[in-house]
């Protein structure tokens, strides 16, 4: 007695079909799986025993085979109980086996035969699609992250015996359906606002440029003077999700098992803020079977790093290449795997170890070799990679205590998306399709050379600034990145000297501790 059922199961944020097989025999009673299966799935029959007899079914008294082809992929989770409680079934007649090639099953069973939600439906449900499978069969609550995947019918199932009874054709289930507009128009909206913000008037316009041109920043003042606030208002004026990365962010914080309950897509820009004790396995991601890290968390948001100076200096290294590339690759024994983790970074520190050193109304009581030792924390590099810093002086009493003012988040996002879609534009010529480049922090030294050409006075601008301050290369690119973004705000198609001079302010690390 045999019977196939289809599932699926996440490697990465990507996902591939599982084919459980199910070989009932005539021996001595036992339950086997085999197929590379973690422990979740070698634990599935306790589970689908329990689900079976509970729910009213007659669980066979013969030696069980469950193989999971392709047996040379390493299986993990608990949503093959269902598809294996049904194969079983299947296998035993008591499911109608002619149906059970349409539909790609997922689900955890309870001991009582409900269905219980599990990881990753979003991505199981796109590759279900692209092999062209008729449907798929998830647990209810996960029924509209799979839908948001076009071209599969989806069916929410809240029980072992619900499923039976919809394979037999003696229950008729209406599929899910979830409105794109409408998932967008509900959860795409942010409970903070730039116009919180009293004061830090040049540290709000330094944010604009970074946002409007994807680059990452640091924020650095005496404490209290507004850092976090600012930091935590940075995705309400970076331009809405498209369509296309809602679903690859969804994605992995699905994986993850992170998605909200009653959130069926990520429509706003992810904001992650690890405390500064965070493990580099934590950041970047890893496991034994690798798991995404905050870096990936952050994938087309922001990742907030509040207190540079306290992360252990390790931790801080590995973000270098990520930054650089805009994925991470973490490697073990048994696999290698590579996460998206293309995300603005945002930091912001101290100026000393009691947070004073130029505050004009307080006493800095740090030495200059504690200073010093305080910002070689953070290495060249990696300030390097970043490519504005900015001042955050205390906040004067007169803006303390006036009503708050300035513009709105939706005022600044305005600009911001004026400036990408200039950004856009340029980088849709097509000499330059060779790879994806949505802003003008992706550029690297080609497109640098082509779009951020300087006039005579700009040129001779940037070469005292290099040579006064001792900038690296990066740092000399990254002044032309800035400055070409600070031009397409200002709507102009030439970088011009105070574009160059207004770049070269923000690198206020480069000038204090040089």
């Amino acid at each position: 007695m045999f019977s196939q059922v289809l599932s699926a199961t996440t490697l990465g944020i990507d996902a591939f079909i599982v084919k459980v097989e199910a070989h009932l025999e005539n021996a001595v009673p036992g339950f086997i799986t085999v197929g590379l299966p973690d422990g979740a799935v070698r634990e599935s029959k306790e589970r689908v025993s329990a689900a079976i007899k509970n729910s009213g079914f007659t669980f066979p008294l013969k030696r069980i085979t469950i193989n999971l082809a392709p047996a040379d992929m390493r299986k993990e989770g608990s949503a093959f109980d269902l598809p294996i409680a049904v194969g079983i079934l299947a296998a035993h007649g008591q499911v109608d086996a002619a149906r059970l090639g349409d539909y790609v099953i997922l689900g955890e069973l309870s001991l009582d035969g409900s269905i219980r939600p599990v990881t990753g439906s979003l991505s199981m449900a796109i590759q279900a699609h692209s092999e062209r499978v008729r449907g798929m069969m998830v647990p209810v609550q996960n029924a509209p992250e799979a839908a948001m995947s076009e071209g599969v019918t989806v069916y929410g199932i809240q029980s072992l015996g619900q499923a039976v009874q919809f394979l037999n054709g003696e229950v008729v289930l209406d599929p899910v359906r979830v409105d794109m507009d409408e998932a967008f128009n509900r959860t795409h909206h942010y409970f903070v606002d730039f116009q919180d913000v009293k004061g830090q008037i040049y540290a709000k316009r330094a944010l604009e440029v970074a946002a409007s041109g994807g680059h990452n920043i640091l924020l650095i003042g005496p404490p209290g003077s507004g850092k976090t606030m600012l930091a935590k208002r940075i995705p309400t004026i970076l331009p809405n999700l498209t369509l296309d990365e809602a679903l690859e962010t969804t994605k992995i914080h699905s994986v993850a098992g992170l998605l909200p309950g009653n959130q069926a897509l990520i429509t706003t820009r992810p904001f992650r803020s690890p405390h500064h004790t965070i493990s580099d396995a934590g950041l970047i991601g890893g496991g034994h079977v690798p798991r995404p890290g905050e870096v990936s968390l952050a994938h087309h948001g922001v990742l907030f790093l509040d207190e540079l100076s306290e992360f252990k200096k390790n931790v801080l290294e590995v973000m270098r290449q990520p930054l650089e590339d805009g994925l991470v690759t973490i490697s073990r024994a048994e696999m290698s795997l590579t996460y998206p983790a293309n995300f603005m970074l945002a930091c912001a520190m101290n100026p000393c170890p009691c947070g004073h050193y130029g505050d004009p109304n307080h006493q800095c009581t740090c030495s200059p070799v504690l200073i010093q030792r305080y910002m070689a924390r953070i290495s060249g590099p990696l300030l390097d990679r970043i490519d504005i810093h900015i001042d955050c002086p205390a906040i004067k009493y007169k803006e303390l205590a006036g009503e708050p003012g300035g513009e709105t988040s939706e005022d600044v996002r305005s600009r911001v998306m004026k400036a990408r879609e200039v950004q856009l534009t340029r980088f849709g010529d097509p000499t330059f399709r060779h790879r994806r480049i949505y802003c003008n922090a992706d550029m690297e030294s080609r497109e640098i050379r082509h779009f951020c050409r300087l006039d005579g006075r700009s040129a001779e601008l940037i070469k005292l600034a290099v040579e006064k301050l001792g900038l690296s290369a990066r740092a000399y690119d990254r002044i032309l990145k800035v400055s070409r973004t600070i031009a397409d705000l200002a709507g102009s198609s030439n970088i011009k000297a105070d574009h160059v001079s207004e770049a070269i302010q923000y690198r206020s690390l480069d000038r204090k501790y040089d």
